[in-house]
C-alpha cells in the first residue's frame, strides 16, 4: 500500500512539474504496466514464492499409501521415522 501511494505522489509531483500532458502519459503508461497479464503473472509467482518460503506450515509428506489413487499426507515436522513411509 504504502508503494502504491509513493508511486502515485511521484506521478503527481512529475506530473505538476512536467504539466498535464506529461502526467497523463506518466499515469497511462502505470496502468498499462500494472493491469497488463504479464506483469500481473510475474508479480503473482513472486508473491507465490514469497508466500512459500515464509509459510509457516510445515511440508507436507506423503505418509502411506491407501491404495493407488489415494495417499495419505501429513506435516514433516513431529513424525518419528516408524510412522513415515514413502
Amino acid at each position: 500500500m504504502i508503494r502504491y501511494l509513493a508511486v502515485l505522489a511521484v506521478g503527481y509531483v512529475m506530473g505538476t512539474k512536467a504539466g498535464r500532458r506529461r502526467y497523463e502519459q506518466i499515469a497511462g503508461t502505470y496502468k498499462a504496466v500494472t493491469e497488463s497479464p504479464a506483469a500481473k503473472a510475474v508479480l503473482d509467482a513472486g508473491r507465490r514464492k514469497i508466500a512459500d518460503r515464509v509459510s509457516p506450515d510445515a511440508p507436507m509428506v506423503t505418509l502411506t499409501e491407501i491404495d493407488p489413487g489415494t495417499a495419505v499426507i501429513g506435516p514433516e515436522a513431529g513424525q518419528n521415522s516408524a510412522t513415515r513411509r514413502s
